[in-house]
C-alpha cells in the first residue's frame, strides 16, 4: 500500500529584525562630514592594527551627537531609532530612549573591523556616508546567536558537510533561508541600519583601493521615563531613568571598601 506524505509547511520563528531606513544623501554634507571624521581622526590611520579601521569610540570620540558639524544628522537618525521600537511592539510612553554613544568609523584600502557586540547597549545603530551597495569597501556582517536549524552544531558553517548550497533548479533551496552562517549587508550612502546591540557583527575589508568607509555608529539605551522613576512605577526588568542614579564616591585610601 502505498503511503502518501503530507507537505511539510516550514513557519520562521523568532526572527532578528534588521532595520534599514534608506534616506536620501546629500552629497555636499557627506563631504563636509567626511572631512570633519578625517579631521578627528588626525594622524592616527587604524585602531591601532594597521589592519583594523580606525573607530573614535576608542580614540576619546564617542559623543559626535555633542559636535555642531554632526548633531543636526544625528538628531534626525536618532529619530529612527523610535520607529524601529514600535515596529517592535514597544509603547514609547513606558520608556526613555538615551543615546549613549555615538562614534565615527573610517576604514581605509584593506581595514577591517573585527567580530564583535555591544553589551553596554540594548540598540544598536549605523549610518554610511558612502557606499555604493556593491560592498566592496566592506559589508557589515551579522551573526545568529545561535543555528537552531543546523540540528548538529557546527554543520552551516560548512566546511563539506551535508547542508547543500541552494540550488532552486534542484529544488535544494533552503540553505540561505534556514542555516545561512551570517547575513552580509553592503553600505550605501544614506543607509541607515538598526538591529539589537547583543548580536555579533564586524565589518569585513574594504576592498576599495580607491575609496575610504565612513560611518557613524551609535549605540542606545532603554529605560523607564523620569517620570515612572519618581513615582515608583517602572517595570521590574526596565532600569530605573539615570537622572535618578546617584555615583558611589571611590575610595579615599588603599584600604578602604
Amino acid at each position: 500500500m502505498a503511503i502518501t506524505s503530507a507537505a511539510v509547511t516550514l513557519q520562521p520563528l523568532f526572527p532578528l529584525a534588521l532595520g534599514q531606513v534608506a534616506l536620501p544623501a546629500d552629497p555636499l554634507e557627506g563631504a563636509l562630514l567626511m572631512r570633519a571624521m578625517l579631521a578627528l581622526r588626525g594622524e592616527a590611520e587604524s585602531n591601532p592594527d594597521p589592519l583594523c579601521a580606525w573607530t573614535g569610540d576608542l580614540n576619546g570620540v564617542d559623543q559626535l551627537q555633542r559636535q555642531a558639524a554632526f548633531a543636526p544628522l544625528i538628531s534626525r537618525l536618532s529619530g529612527h531609532a523610535w520607529t524601529y521600537l514600535q515596529a517592535l511592539g514597544f509603547d514609547p510612553g513606558a520608556l526613555a530612549l538615551h543615546l549613549q554613544r555615538c562614534w565615527p568609523v573610517v576604514g581605509e584600502a584593506g581595514q577591517l573591523v573585527g567580530r564583535h557586540h555591544h553589551p553596554n547597549a540594548h540598540l544598536s545603530a549605523v549610518y554610511y556616508l558612502n557606499g555604493d551597495g556593491s560592498g566592496r569597501s566592506g559589508c557589515l556582517r551579522l551573526w545568529p546567536q545561535r543555528q537552531y536549524n543546523e540540528l548538529v552544531p557546527g554543520l552551516a558553517v560548512g566546511h563539506g558537510g551535508p547542508i547543500r548550497a541552494d540550488d532552486a533548479a534542484a529544488n535544494h533551496a533552503g540553505a540561505q533561508q534556514w542555516n545561512a552562517p551570517w547575513f552580509d549587508l553592503a553600505p550605501r550612502a544614506g543607509l541607515l541600519v538598526l538591529f539589537p546591540a547583543c548580536i555579533d557583527h564586524a565589518v569585513l575589508e574594504n576592498n576599495d583601493d580607491d575609496d575610504r568607509r565612513f560611518s557613524i555608529s551609535m549605540d542606545f539605551v532603554i529605560t523607564a521615563p523620569a517620570e515612572a522613576s519618581a513615582a515608583g512605577g517602572r517595570p521590574e526588568y526596565l532600569a530605573p531613568h539615570p537622572g535618578g542614579w546617584q555615583q558611589v564616591a571611590g575610595p579615599v585610601g588603599k584600604g578602604s571598601i
